[in-house]
């Protein structure tokens, strides 16, 4: 049977690193106030010449280099973000001329935080019908320019990044053994951004300028995502006949550490399946999941035949899971 399986991973942080003490001086904040309520410690902000698709091909060469393939061997290349360099064209474009990855057709997706997620679940449908044999799935986010640097209930908590694999179509037993995606847009309006789009202009017809800060109900979104991320992985493990004690690894979005905590105790899961960089990177929307997962990757924490879930909430309200055989 035809699978898709990850065969190379990468990241890139960028080179600067923001504490808790660093915005100490800068807000009314403090290191204990941070920790006690996301668990982050520091995250990496993006140089001044840095861009979204920059991040997203410096660690989509590393996961390449892992697989012993070239840009040349890949056939699409699909980047989640909603941070890209520009609103179009998309940043999958820059990518694939950035690495020379001329024979991939690529594009955006936009699914906020669990865009990884859906990434991997529409590169494994291109995979399973054919149309592509190698995929480079990317998460890639600088949030540090779109959050407002006053609002501490915000800016405390992203990060930029990015992470990717290169999926491949090969027969077996190893790989995506599902995906499962959910949608309820009815409550767009607990987690969204501001700006810009046809709602708010950059400057509307009366001349106003407007900001495109990120707009969050903080303890509504978290009552939600926990919920949500419980039944995102009850479902797959439910469809593929398996129990939370036969996982190696929960890999999960890395928003913050009271919702994996909590996500992790109502599945029954113990710490040591938890897999959470939180504290070091803050949360990187789009990028966490492959974060993660190159990180363990790299620790050579993974066996042949581990099981491994992965499973994301975000803005939209967009969530899904996926479960994997490596």
């Amino acid at each position: 049977m035809l699978y898709s399986r990850i065969v190379g991973t990468g990241a890139y942080l960028p080179e600067r690193v923001l504490t808790n003490g660093d915005l100490e001086q800068m807000l009314d904040t403090s290191d204990e106030w941070i920790v006690t309520r996301t668990g982050i410690r520091q995250r990496h902000i993006a140089g001044e010449e840095e861009y979204t698709s920059d991040l997203a091909s410096k660690a989509a060469l590393q996961a390449l280099d892992m697989a012993g393939l070239t840009a040349g061997d890949i056939d699409l290349i699909l980047v989640a973000t909603v941070t890209g360099d520009f609103s179009w064209p998309a940043t999958a474009c820059l990518v694939q001329s950035q690495i020379g990855a001329d024979k991939a057709f690529a594009f955006d997706l936009s699914a906020a935080c669990s865009g990884f997620v859906y990434g991997l679940s529409t590169a494994d449908s291109y995979i399973r019908s054919g149309k592509a044999k190698r995929v480079l799935v990317i998460g890639a986010e600088i949030f540090s320019r779109i959050v407002d640097w006053q609002d501490r209930t915000t800016c405390i908590l992203f990060g930029d990044g990015a992470g990717a694999v290169v999926l491949e179509g090969q027969e077996g037993d190893r790989g995506i053994l599902s995906t499962h995606l959910h949608t309820d847009g009815s409550q767009w309006g607990l987690l969204y951004q501001l700006g810009f789009g046809s709602r708010n202009p950059a400057c509307g017809q009366d001349g106003k300028k407007y900001l495109p800060y990120i707009q969050m109900q903080g303890n509504e979104v978290f009552k939600v995502a926990v919920r949500a991320l419980c039944d995102a992985a009850e479902e797959a493990l439910s469809a593929n006949k398996v129990s939370v004690d036969q996982l190696a690894y929960f890999v999960p979005h890395q928003a913050n550490r009271r919702i994996l905590e909590a996500t992790a105790k109502r599945l029954g899961l113990p710490s040591e399946k938890l897999v959470m960089n939180v504290d070091r990177v803050g949360n990187t929307s789009g990028a966490s999941i492959p974060l993660a997962l190159d990180e363990l990757n790299r620790q050579g924490s993974l066996k042949e035949g581990d099981l491994l879930l992965l499973d994301a909430f975000g803005g939209g309200f967009a969530w899904g899971s996926a479960l994997l055989r490596w």
